[in-house]
């Protein structure tokens, strides 16, 4: 950390050394590799999640099973633009929720059309 600050000031001041190109490319590499490694491990994987998630929830329909965030399951009775209406329980009691309230989809649809 300390060669990067000496490297930015010596380039702000204009000093030969900070003109040496093996000497920027060595502390270069490690900032390099540092930012590749943090999109492979935190920046892609949050992507993939998201999309699964969106899409999991552009394919709800009436009669999945659903868990909101909240941890209540019940059954999706209707769905609208941004609020999803779910039965809950054998009392049949209905609670609007919103979309992004629903965590898990437990219904499992045929992906394979015939």
């Amino acid at each position: 950390m300390t060669e990067l600050i000496t490297l930015l000031a010596q380039t702000a001041t204009g000093t030969p050394d900070a003109a040496n190109p093996a000497s920027m490319l060595t502390m270069l590499i490690p900032l390099v590799v540092m930012i590749i490694i943090f999109y492979f491990l935190i920046i892609r994987p949050e992507k993939k999640r998201s999309k699964k998630m969106k899409e999991m929830l552009n394919n709800l329909e009436v009669a999945d099973e659903v868990v909101t965030t909240g941890g209540i399951i019940g059954r999706v009775v209707s769905v609208k633009e941004d609020t999803v209406l779910i039965e809950t329980g054998s009392d049949r009691t209905k609670i609007r929720v919103l979309k992004g309230a629903i965590a898990e989809n437990r219904t499992v649809h045929d992906t394979t059309e015939g």
